[in-house]
């Protein structure tokens, strides 16, 4: 694995950067926290006109053809400035199962749009209390005819209502299916749903909402595997998301611990902060390696069940410890709503919390260690 960049790889870094920098300000952010929305139309235009949104689409169907190598490098700007937009559930993981278990038509109908950024798909996943694994889906998909009547509870389903479909994960009488549902049809109620991190959550509940047969995903009791691997690699990006937003957050405590002066010397003079910053970096600079290699794996096909959980537990860990620690350092102000430390700190924790959380990206890992050859 080389970590040097190619001069393509370079350029993707600083179009995404000049991106964010002009469209992602800080009080951007600020201002689509709750939104029912949830991100800028001006900001998501930059990024299908850039190509962004479909850069993991193969050419031939309307995208860039990139690898996640190419993401986690976007990933690590997105973590950086706190971006805003549906590329994640949309340009990674919709987009991921249309390639991978889309039919020639559902793909030739969705992935030009979602490429060119005038569709959006989301995932409609988690269900109460019932936890991230395979058992976890319940919500029933009843045969009726040639149709299917789902009925059940979906939660934290984002940008839900910007959504032009959702990708609902059902339990079949074959098992667990993937069907393409309008979030608009007879029976669907959206609710939305308030997180710490701000962004656009809601609660779908569906009531004998009707799909035909020719909307899943799939064959018949496949949906869970294919779901399963795409998230394998959508994770990754999470992992690189997450030291973006360490980086940054530590990159700004600095700055304040050698312009914040106490008893007549910056903070950074102290040791004991100064250690304590020496910690982040050595975890970032970690994380970051960990994060490339579990990329770079799934761009040579190779196998990530290992690499991917462990590169966003300890990214995840990494960035929720930055943040904790540097707020510490900037004192009781960081936890203002005035200050930017506390924009990351609480995206820090909703990410740990979300896609797979700590216990079972760690039940993952053990897996793989225990049981693998």
């Amino acid at each position: 694995m080389d970590l040097t960049l190619t001069e393509e790889q370079q350029m993707i870094v600083d179009m995404t950067h000049g991106i964010l920098e002009e469209h992602c300000s800080i009080e951007t952010v600020r201002q689509v926290e709750d939104d029912p929305r949830g991100y800028p139309d001006a900001l998501w235009k930059q990024f299908a006109e850039s190509g962004l949104t479909g850069m993991l689409i193969p050419e031939a169907l309307g995208g860039g053809g990139q690898s996640l190598t190419e993401a986690a490098l976007v990933y690590e700007k997105l973590g950086e400035f706190l971006a805003p937009v549906p590329h994640f559930v949309s340009s990674v993981i919709s987009a991921r199962i249309l390639m991978e278990a889309g039919s020639s038509e559902q793909q030739a109908e969705w992935l030009g749009k979602m490429a060119s950024g005038d569709a959006i798909l989301t995932p409609a996943w988690l269900e109460p209390d019932r936890g991230f694994g395979e058992i976890g889906i319940q919500l029933k998909a009843v045969a009726d005819g040639d149709d299917f009547l789902l009925t059940g509870v979906k939660r934290h389903v984002y940008f839900a209502s910007a959504s032009d479909r959702l990708i609902v994960l059902a339990r079949s009488q074959a098992g667990v299916d993937l069907f393409l549902v309008d979030p608009g049809a007879d029976g669907m109620t959206l609710s939305q749903q308030y997180s710490q991190s701000g962004d656009a959550q809601y609660r779908l509940d569906m009531d004998n909402v009707r799909v035909s047969a020719d909307a899943r995903l799939g064959s018949a009791g496949t949906g869970w595997a294919t779901f399963n691997r795409v998230l394998h690699e959508g994770i990754i990006l999470l992992a690189a998301q997450a030291i973006g937003g360490a980086q940054k957050v530590l990159d700004i405590t600095v700055e304040y611990s050698k312009e914040r002066v106490q008893f007549d010397k910056p903070l950074g003079a102290f040791q004991a902060l100064a250690h304590y910053m020496a910690d982040c970096a050595t975890h970032i600079d970690g994380g970051r390696v960990l994060v490339y290699e579990a990329a770079w794996n799934a761009s040579m096909d190779r196998p990530i069940t290992r690499f991917a959980p462990m590169a966003k537990l300890f990214a995840c860990e990494t960035y929720r410890e930055v943040t904790r620690i540097c707020a510490q350092i900037w004192g009781g102000v960081a936890f203002t709503i005035e200050y930017d430390c506390q924009l990351y700190f609480r995206r820090a924790k909703q990410l740990q919390l979300s896609w797979w959380d700590t216990p079972y990206l760690e039940n993952l890992v053990a897996a793989d260690v225990l049981d693998g050859d």
